[in-house]
């Protein structure tokens, strides 16, 4: 009985954080309102404590450590723009799937490009939008200039370069309020 009483006073609790950040997107700027969802998806996620429901062929769904914190991940990116580095790129499902890390970029001393510092630790699987758009500059992409290409021609592009390559590569990366990509832009490195 006692964590029934917790739980209402947490859901009443979140409920009352949602309406008050509801309340302050209205001032905000064009962009707040993506921000204030994304926390308010996170707050609703972080508290629900009841045991995910079996898949509907009876199993149970996947609780890994390693899905655990690649959707936590996917969430703490929710409605943000990340610089990372991409390992791999597959397609599945219906979706493309991609491979990343944080990474830093700094302005190329000499020229008007990029130098890519690579990130340190995992790398976490995030899934794109179908509508996501990707946009690639050299080497990955045929020109200077960032143009617009399938998915399918990035991930093709991708996979076709040896991994050392993939490392000295960046992106910035756009996010939902759910954690799904919905753009991908190389950087320029000569």
């Amino acid at each position: 009985m006692r964590v029934a009483h917790r739980r209402t006073t947490t859901v009443r609790c979140l409920t009352a954080l949602t309406v008050g950040l509801l309340a302050l997107t209205g001032c905000g700027g064009p962009d707040d309102g993506q921000a204030a969802a994304a926390a308010t998806a996170a707050a609703t996620a972080s508290v629900t404590s009841e045991a995910p429901a079996p898949s509907p062929d009876g199993t149970a769904p996947s609780t890994s450590p390693s899905a655990t914190a690649a959707s936590a991940t996917a969430a703490r990116w929710a409605g943000t723009k990340q610089f990372v580095q991409i390992d791999d790129a597959r397609t599945g499902d219906g979706r493309t799937y991609l491979s990343v890390r944080p990474a830093e970029k700094k302005p190329h001393p000499q020229f008007e490009a990029w130098v890519i510092v690579p990130g340190k630790g995992p790398y976490t699987e995030v899934s794109m939008t179908e509508d996501a758009q990707v946009l690639l500059s050299v080497p990955l992409g045929d020109a200077k200039h960032p143009a617009a290409y399938a998915q399918d021609e990035f991930v093709s592009r991708l996979t076709a370069r040896p991994s050392s390559d993939r490392a000295l590569l960046g992106y910035d990366l756009s996010f939902d309020g759910q954690g799904r990509v919905t753009r991908v832009q190389s950087l320029y490195t000569p």
